[in-house]
């Protein structure tokens, strides 16, 4: 199964009212924006979409509210985290039929599989629709490893084409190569170690912050893709205080009040998450108006950009 996924892909927020309902309508604005400042993809209701805390029909709902300010102007990839198989072949139908371009497909929740029950629940999702499918590693949150034998066993699976790693090994995204040659399309999952991903082979980034600072992000990418290192290693260093956010626990409380400071979004999440306070609020906040103080400049120093 062929597709084009590439470049910077946001998992993106999702917008909630003072009284804790979904907000679509911020939603889709916080989307629309991110996609004028150049993103090319966006995840919906991944863990910074705060997948877990919405209810069935709530995913479906802000799903094809994502999918229809988008309107096909770039993929839309929608995180499926669901406790068991039969849930997840629940959702996955539910995102197709919304008019979704992919599922970012996890683990089971909370019960840790077995290689071979991983095998299978990767393998009746994908069998029950059509959509292209992304797994997504990410072994300290989830406890679970999707390793070379797991990939081995799914390689005639025609529709799991990409493999998000959220891994801190960087080393992966070269054993990955070295397996399965372009078999799965790679992406960067963790942003503070997305550019060492990118230089590694990954085709696009799965990003957190880039909620927060979009053009620096699209640039970033923008310059590994033309050559431009130098240009590329500035924008990292200046942004990794910032990206060590995105492996922390509290991550989508961090990611949101980045958002919010930098007027793009509100920093409202929904129990059992709360937004952040005290001396942790403050450090936050400081990091992220230093780095709006202090941005680097996007003016390219080799060819044209190849996102923009």
């Amino acid at each position: 199964m062929a597709i084009g996924w590439k470049g910077v892909f946001p998992a993106v927020t999702t917008q909630v009212r003072e009284d804790l309902s979904i907000d679509l309508a911020d939603t889709q604005r916080v989307v629309d924006d991110l996609i004028r400042d150049g993103v090319t993809g966006v995840i919906a209701l991944g863990t910074v979409g705060e997948n877990n805390s919405l209810e069935f029909d709530e995913k479906v709902q802000v799903l094809s509210a994502i999918v229809e300010v988008v309107d096909g102007r770039v993929p839309v990839i929608t995180g499926c985290s669901e406790y068991d198989t039969r849930r997840a072949v629940r959702y996955a139908r539910a995102a197709q039929k919304a008019g979704a371009d992919g599922v970012m497909l996890l683990p089971p929740m909370v019960y840790v599989p077995k290689p071979h029950e991983l095998v299978a629940h990767f393998r009746g999702v994908a069998q029950s629709m059509d959509l292209p499918i992304m797994l997504y590693n990410n072994p300290p949150a989830y406890r679970t490893v999707i390793d070379k034998d797991v990939l081995a066993a799914l390689v005639e699976v025609d529709n799991i084409v990409a493999v998000k790693e959220s891994a801190p090994d960087t080393r992966r995204f070269t054993d990955f190569r070295n397996a399965f040659g372009d078999r799965y399309v790679l992406f960067a999952g963790l942003d503070d170690v997305a550019l060492e991903g990118l230089f590694l082979g990954a085709q696009g980034w799965v990003s957190g912050l880039t909620n927060a600072f979009p053009r620096e992000s699209v640039e970033l990418v923008n310059a590994i893709q033309r050559g431009d290192h130098a240009k590329a290693l500035e924008i990292y260093r200046w942004f990794m205080p910032l990206l060590h956010l995105d492996a922390e626990h509290d991550l989508v409380q961090s990611i949101k009040l980045a958002e919010q400071v930098m007027g793009r979004g509100s920093e409202r999440v929904l129990p059992p998450r709360y937004v952040l306070e005290g001396a942790r609020r403050a450090e936050v906040i400081a990091m992220v108006e230093k780095a709006a103080a202090t941005r680097p400049d996007l003016t390219p120093t080799r060819a044209e950009p190849v996102l923009a």
